[in-house]
Formats: C-alpha cells, sequence, structure tokens
C-alpha cells in the first residue's frame, strides 16, 4: 500500500489567484453550454422535478384566479345584493387559498429534496475527481481555493438549478398572465398601466449589465478569503515562529476587504433597484386609480374590474422583483458554474491505459532507463538517468536541495511520468499497469508524518483497515511504537487530532512507519525519514527501519549520511543526474562529491 506523507510548495497565493481571475470577470451573463451540462444533473430526479413543475402551474393558475374571482364576487354578487352566491364564491376563495398554500408548499418541499441529493452528489463527484488527479494538480492550486469550489461554488449551482429553474418559468407565465388577463379585462385601462414597463426594462437593462461584473467578483473573492485563511492556518507555525501574525493578518484583510467591497458592491446594486421596481409599481398603482377610478366613478368601468386590476398591479411587479433576484443567482452560478466545470475537466496528468494490467506480486528489481524529467516546464529536473536496483537491494540518493532525488522516488511511485525514457518495475513499464495495483506494493515514509483525525488503531491500519488489532500491534512493536502507543490515555484507541497535534515529530514518524509495517510493501521509499526528529527518536526509528528494509527494494533519500552508510549503493546527484555511485568506502576513497559532502557534516558535528 502506497503511503505518501509530506507537503507540495504551491505556486502562487490567494491574492496573485484573484489578480490572473479579475480579467475574467467580464464572463458570459448565461452560458448555454454550462448550464446544459449542469441540467444533466436533474435528469435522475425527473420525475420530482415534473410533478414540481406541474404544481407550479396549480400555483401561477391560482394567482392568476384569485382577483377574476374577487371581481365576480363585487360585479356579480355584491353589487346585487345576493348574499347566498356571495358566501359560495367566498368559500370557493378560501378553497384556493389552500390549494394554493397546499400547492406552494409541496413543490418548496420537492425542489429542497431534489435540491440536497444535486448538493450532495456534485460533491461527491467532485472529491472522487479530485482523488483521480494527480499530485502535480495539487500542486499547483490552492488547498482552500479547491474547498471553495466544491462548497460555496456547488452550493450556488444547486440554488439555480433545484429553486432558479422552476421560479423563472413560474414567473415568466405569472407575468404572461397578468399582461393577458388585463388586457382582456380593459385593454385601454391596460396599456396606460403597461406606460411604466419601458421605465422597467431600462433600469432592468443597467442593473443586469453592473451584476454580470459585481457577482463574478463576489465568487472569486470568497475563493480569495478561503485560500487565504487555509493558507494561514496550515502555516501557522510558520508565521509564530517568525512573529509575522501582523504581516499575515494585514494579508488576511486584505483579501477579507476585497470579499467584502465585492459583496457591498452587488448588494448597492439590488439596493437601489429593488427599491426603483417598488416605486414603478407605486407609479403603476397610483396610474390604475387615477384613471381607472375616473371611469368607474363615470360608469365606464366596473368597480370589480378596477379592484382585480389594483391585485393584479401589485403582482406583476413581485415577479420582477423576484426574476431580479434569480438573475443575481444565474450570475453567482454561471461563474461558480464555470469554475466547478473547469475542476471537473481538469484531466489527470498521469492516467491508467485503457489495456492497463494489474502489476503482478513485485520482485523488487527497478530500472530507471534513460530517463528525462521535467515539472511541466522547460527547466529540466532528471538528465538522462540510469540506474538498475536489484530486489532486495537498499539504494540511497544523496545530494543538494533541488538535486532531483525525491523526483525519482515520484517516478517509481508513478505519481508523475517520465518526460522521456522508462522506469521499469520488474521489467515492466510502470505506464503500463494499473496505478493502484502498483502503489499497493510500494510504501513511502516522508520527512513530514501525516495522521488522519481518528484513533491510533486506524492510522496504523489505513491501508488495510479490515485487518485485525492483533496483526496492527505487531506493526508497531516492529515500528518501536508500541511502548509509547500502550502509554497513550487510552493506548490504540486514542484519538488523535488534526495533524497529530497531540503526539510528537517523532511519535508521528513511527506510528506511520507502523503502517508501512502493516502494509507490507515489496518497494520501499525513505524520504528523510528522520531528518525532523532528536537524536534518541532518531535511534529509534533509524532501528524500525532497518527491521523495515530487510528483505525489500528500498529507495532511501537522505541528508543525513550517517544513516545510510550500509546501503549496498550510494548515488550521489547534482543538477539532475546521478554524478557518481558506489558504496560508503567506495565513494571516500573516491573523493568526488559524496566525500565533500560527508566531510562537511562530519566537520559540523
Amino acid at each position: 500500500m502506497s503511503i505518501s506523507i509530506g507537503s507540495s510548495g504551491r505556486s502562487g497565493g490567494p491574492q496573485s489567484l484573484l489578480r490572473s481571475m479579475a480579467s475574467e470577470a467580464e464572463g458570459k451573463a448565461f452560458d448555454g453550454q454550462v448550464v446544459g451540462r449542469l441540467l444533466t444533473y436533474l435528469r435522475p430526479h425527473r420525475t420530482k422535478m415534473i410533478l414540481a413543475f406541474l404544481l407550479m402551474l396549480v400555483v401561477t393558475g391560482l394567482t392568476l384566479g384569485i382577483p377574476l374571482l374577487l371581481k365576480v364576487a363585487i360585479d356579480r354578487y355584491i353589487a346585487a345584493g345576493e348574499l347566498r352566491g356571495l358566501a359560495r364564491i367566498s368559500v370557493l376563495m378560501g378553497v384556493m387559498f389552500l390549494a394554493l398554500f397546499g400547492a406552494a408548499s409541496g413543490q418548496r418541499y420537492l425542489l429542497s429534496w431534489v435540491g440536497q441529493r444535486v448538493l450532495a452528489t456534485l460533491r461527491a463527484q467532485l472529491m472522487r475527481h479530485l482523488q483521480a488527479l494527480s499530485l502535480g494538480y495539487h500542486n499547483r492550486h490552492i488547498i482552500g481555493v479547491t474547498i471553495s469550489r466544491v462548497i460555496n461554488d456547488v452550493a450556488v449551482i444547486n440554488e439555480l438549478l433545484s429553486q432558479g429553474l422552476i421560479a423563472l418559468i413560474g414567473d415568466l407565465l405569472v407575468l404572461v398572465g397578468i399582461i393577458a388577463v388585463m388586457l382582456a379585462l380593459s385593454p385601454s385601462l391596460a396599456l396606460l398601466t403597461f406606460s411604466t414597463i419601458p421605465l422597467m426594462l431600462v433600469v432592468t437593462y443597467l442593473f443586469s449589465r453592473r451584476a454580470k461584473v459585481a457577482f463574478r467578483q463576489t465568487r472569486q473573492s470568497v475563493a480569495g478569503v478561503v485560500g487565504t485563511l487555509a493558507e494561514h492556518l496550515t502555516g501557522m507555525r510558520v508565521i509564530q515562529t517568525f512573529a509575522q501574525e501582523e504581516a499575515m493578518r494585514k494579508r488576511f484583510d486584505s483579501a477579507n476587504r476585497e470579499n467584502r467591497n465585492a459583496y457591498v458592491d452587488a448588494m448597492t446594486l439590488s439596493f437601489v433597484f429593488l427599491p426603483t421596481v417598488e416605486f414603478l409599481a407605486i407609479l403603476a398603482t397610483a396610474i390604475v386609480l387615477l384613471f381607472g377610478g375616473r371611469a368607474a366613478a363615470q360608469g365606464a368601468l366596473e368597480l370589480g374590474v378596477l379592484v382585480a386590476f389594483l391585485a393584479y398591479v401589485t403582482r406583476f411587479f413581485q415577479p420582477v422583483q423576484e426574476l431580479s433576484q434569480l438573475y443575481t443567482t444565474m450570475q453567482s452560478a454561471m461563474a461558480g458554474g464555470e469554475r466547478v466545470l473547469e475542476l471537473l475537466d481538469a484531466r489527470p496528468e498521469v492516467t491508467d491505459p485503457l489495456d492497463g494490467r494489474e502489476m503482478p506480486t513485485v520482485k523488487g528489481r527497478i530500472e530507471l532507463r534513460r530517463v528525462h524529467f521535467s515539472y511541466g516546464s522547460d527547466v529540466p529536473v532528471l538528465r538522462n538517468v540510469n540506474l538498475i536496483i536489484k530486489p532486495g537491494q537498499t539504494v540511497a540518493l544523496v545530494g543538494p536541495t533541488g538535486a532531483g532525488k525525491s523526483t525519482i522516488a515520484n517516478l517509481v511511485a508513478r505519481f508523475y511520468d517520465v518526460t522521456k525514457g522508462n522506469v521499469l518495475v520488474d521489467d515492466i513499464d510502470v505506464r503500463t499497469v494499473v496505478q493502484q495495483s502498483l502503489r499497493r506494493q510500494t510504501g513511502i515514509v516522508s520527512q513530514e508524518p501525516f495522521l488522519f483525525a481518528g484513533t491510533v488503531l486506524d492510522n496504523i491500519r489505513f491501508g488495510l483497515p479490515d485487518i485485525e488489532a492483533g496483526s496492527v500491534e505487531d506493526a508497531a512493536r516492529q515500528a518501536n511504537a508500541h511502548e509509547f502507543i500502550m502509554d497513550l490515555p487510552k493506548g490504540f484507541e486514542t484519538e488523535i487530532l488534526e495533524g497529530g497535534a497531540n503526539l510528537s515529530m517523532g511519535q508521528r514518524q513511527l506510528i506511520c512507519i507502523a503502517r508501512a509495517v502493516l502494509a507490507d510493501p515489496r518497494i520501499l521509499i525513505l524520504d528523510e525519514a528522520t531528518a525532523s526528529v532528536d537524536t534518541a527518536t532518531e535511534s529509534l526509528i533509524q532501528e524500525a527501519l532497518d527491521r523495515l528494509l530487510s528483505g525489500r527494494t528500498a529507495i532511501v533519500i537522505a541528508h543525513r549520511l550517517s544513516t545510510i552508510r550500509k546501503a549496498d549503493l550510494i548515488c550521489a546527484m547534482q543538477d539532475g543526474e546521478i554524478v557518481s555511485r558506489g558504496t560508503h568506502d567506495q565513494l571516500l576513497e573516491e573523493g568526488g562529491l559524496y566525500a565533500t559532502l560527508y566531510q562537511r557534516q562530519f566537520m559540523e558535528q
């Protein structure tokens, strides 16, 4: 089982991310391709969406029908003094209000039901996709921004899909229905009332142009806040070590201020637009009262028609306000949808071949044949590296930082693919087999041990969750971890805090070694496994590693050269090349790079 523990540098930061996205704020107001792809998430729930649509039609019909019923009550029964007919109309109106309440409630329930399932489905798909992406993607993207995509952007997409589309259709039907009914009741009064529509169209147009940019900026700025926060929390030890709390607080305040300003700008547009719509509604109501009231007083218009007009005018501008709010939701969903789909469209740099086979049981022969590699740039990291590691052999890689040591380990585990050349395990090119079948037989213990929240027991058997507790204890003994684990408050059932905060660095490393022992890999990669511990703990770790290395093919990356003197082969690397190789004694006798590094460390010690 592959066990890779460590941290990676990430290019740029939250502020640079916001700057790079600023030019994209002028995105499309509506992207049919984005909407079309997002609508596929509603397909499994089409029955409930159809039912919600039908309930929406019921709500629309009742909304349009109630003012007409009011007109009939006034003109036919109140004016004629027919109390029996008025009672029937009153009962019917009560039934219609109850039906309206039931249909609206049912519609909201169905849309919420669908929305929560779409939300869970989309987030689960994103999680699976993130796991499938290569390490190169995660090294280039800020964790907090990725989290914002999965949490914030998906939430606003869900709001559009589950609530917005039905609301859009419903509001449009209500608007069209009101216009048609008003024209049927009194064409002249309807045309006078609609004189406010050109003003409303101008206001809506101006609002939509500004809102398109404003609400995209809100999606970008909230991602910047989350990214900055995640970066600061991850690097809190470094921040406090260098007493940079104030400087980092200013960086966060800057991102927070950008987010605040973006939301204030967006909300300001809404706060200006909505009162304007309300003013136009009052103006339309005044027109109805002035001209309709005069016509009713002269007997040219029935009083019930005037009352119905007042009800329709009030209802006419509600969909306009709702559509404006829906527009802001659509703007956020378009911005979020583009980001989410961009994430889903990201292709893994390392993929299994279509005809990939399972890696057979590994004997442990590793060969790097004329290997060249660069991390997506023109600057080569490895140049024409040739190396053969025999089964059961321990090979140490030494050299200055940036020489390419960890890159070789990443290529053997196939976290990256070579730019040129071949990496072979038991004479099989690692690119021809299923990745997991290779990594199940590869163990990696890195400089920075990583533990998950959970018990000690769960962390050790992370790669084999169903294995019995007795095997876990045996692995802990071999890793020299059993003694300190039993001293913990609940032994193997002790809960580990996030990041292993309640354990020392050495204890975390011993647990990670126990995890590797339990997985029983045929190929073992040790990347600076003892670099961050004290001398006493280093002795325990080294003793555990010696047992772990026995009978396995091992690649050991070390700066402490005293830990690799017993290696079967030591390769000294510089500038992406192996400049010398041999045993400890042979390399000291040659007097090259290894001898220089060793003598320098000896003098320092």
